[in-house]
């Protein structure tokens, strides 16, 4: 038996190695790779994945895994070897559904449409990704057929990030959501802010040096991390001791700060994972709302809190003297958390950025349901958006073609933004149950306990057990409640309104 094993995690470490090297080729062409590289690279990835996916669906693999049946009854739950056979399992049953040759022309196209998107959105030419659109809609929709069992398409796609959750179940969180929060973003938003120094200027040098200066303090080292410049920010890694943070720059906006603790958060939870998951499919966050949850909670709780700037303000006018220098820190906590409908989601405020979410979600459950015209999507996320935010969109840049995820064929990621936002809070909640003091070591600048905290409940658990099982483990129920969300957000603006 345990020479089977063995066998099984050889080929397992192969596979996660491809796969690996296929997310570093992504974060090259994204941040490195000149444009005239992206046909060629669209058929490395092609290749690549091709041969990750036929490794991993072979016969021998599934038969490793029926002949370990036994040997996994005889171990305890909790452990690395039946989490990773478990979960190989699970993993195994969805690949062998999907034909090599559909995965490698979906890695393909996700790679030819990324920089003709990137210049869509520079050009602000919705016709031309529209091409690129309808093949990523068309590729998914055949897809979503290689499956059955689900109550609706999109169940399929949303499985893919979040395993285990439904449309229905998503729908009911964002519609309790949607009620309760266009009423407080109607009343805080309409509460005029004295912010007009946020336009700087922030001179670039120094938003990277302090961007550094900040996610230092939280856990960022060079020895494992490093951050770069792309058009739209994300995070990759090849394992934990190699995480790759992306971030963006402008010279009128500060943002660019909190970017680079959202990021930080994704990195220091891939970092985190206990090296003895290395290189086997347990070896990365469990899905895409703890995730998203991590990369918030850095970003918004820490990052956004009275007691983080408390400490970072003052060598912040010092920093930045032309843009703060004569602003009182009060003047800029408000600035930070202002309630402001704006149209770029990732510099969107915490209360609004949902309402980005609940459009995405909308329009992609419609794409797939048949329902919406993709030419007409421009103008179907113009209208939803001014009404549920309540200002136009002057144009599609600013609209439609704001975010890379369609262009990779993305569908179903967006709503795990939000499902991170509200888990943040249930997790923040739990750890401050247990460290009371840790807004008080915030202000001290220490932000280790909570770090160790995370670490040892969530970081290191990796994918050894299903997202609503590694829920309970942390904060002791498996259910995404948004109530300590809307609770923590009424608190927190309310306090800044009637202050």
């Amino acid at each position: 038996m345990e020479e089977r094993f063995t066998e099984l995690k050889t080929r397992l470490a192969e596979i996660h190695d491809l796969r690996r090297s296929l997310e570093l080729l992504f974060w090259d062409q994204t941040v490195m790779m000149p444009p005239g590289g992206a046909a060629v690279r669209g058929q490395q990835l092609t290749t690549l994945d091709r041969i990750a996916h036929e490794k991993f669906v072979a016969d021998e693999v599934g038969e490793l895994l029926e002949g370990l049946a036994e040997y996994e009854q005889g171990l305890d739950y909790d452990s690395d070897d039946a989490s990773l056979i478990r979960t190989t399992r699970r993993d195994y049953d969805k690949a062998r559904r999907v034909p090599a040759e559909l995965a490698a022309e979906m890695t393909g196209a996700a790679a030819e449409a990324h920089d003709v998107w990137a210049k869509a959105r520079e050009e602000n030419d919705y016709q031309l990704f529209l091409p690129h659109l309808e093949r990523a809609v068309e590729l998914k929709r055949r897809y979503i057929e290689c499956f059955d069992g689900y109550d609706e398409p999109y169940d399929v796609l949303l499985d893919d990030f979040e395993p285990g959750m439904r449309t229905a179940e998503v729908r009911a969180v964002f519609d309790e959501l949607k009620a309760e929060l266009v009423p407080l973003i109607a009343e805080i938003g309409s509460v005029e802010g004295d912010d007009a120094f946020m336009s700087g200027p922030w001179p670039v040098d120094a938003q990277h040096r302090y961007s550094l200066d900040i996610i230092r303090r939280f856990g960022f080292d060079e020895s494992f991390a490093r951050l770069d410049l792309t058009v739209h920010p994300f995070a990759a890694s090849s394992g934990t001791q190699d995480i790759r943070l992306t971030t963006r720059y402008k010279d009128d906006d500060i943002t660019s700060i909190f970017t680079a603790m959202h990021e930080c958060g994704h990195g220091l939870y891939e970092h985190g994972v206990s090296p003895s998951l290395e290189r086997t499919p347990l070896c990365h966050g469990v899905s895409s709302a703890l995730h998203e949850s991590q990369s918030r909670m850095w970003e918004n709780i820490v990052g956004r809190s009275r007691q983080f700037w408390n400490y970072f303000y003052p060598s912040f006018q010092e920093t930045f003297p032309e843009a703060v220098g004569d602003v009182d820190q009060e003047r800029f906590y408000r600035a930070v958390n202002r309630v402001k409908p704006s149209y770029i989601r990732v510099d969107a405020d915490e209360a609004t950025y949902n309402l980005h979410i609940i459009l995405r979600f909308e329009l992609e459950q419609e794409i797939f349901a048949g329902t919406i015209d993709l030419k007409e999507l421009p103008a179907e996320w113009n209208r939803r958006f001014e009404e549920y935010l309540g200002i136009p969109v002057p144009n599609d840049t600013l609209g439609v073609l704001q975010d890379v995820h369609w262009s990779g064929g993305g569908f179903g990621y967006f709503p795990t933004y939000s499902l991170g936002n509200i888990v943040s809070v249930q997790i923040w909640e739990k750890a401050l149950s247990e460290l009371p003091d840790l807004p008080d070591q915030f202000e001290q600048g220490e932000f280790g306990q909570l770090h160790d905290w995370l670490q040892t409940r969530l970081y290191a658990l990796g994918r050894k057990f299903t997202p609503q099982e590694t829920l309970e483990r942390v904060v002791g129920t498996p259910r995404i409640d948004a109530q300590p969300y809307v609770r923590y957000l009424k608190d927190k603006l309310g306090a800044l309104t009637a202050a």
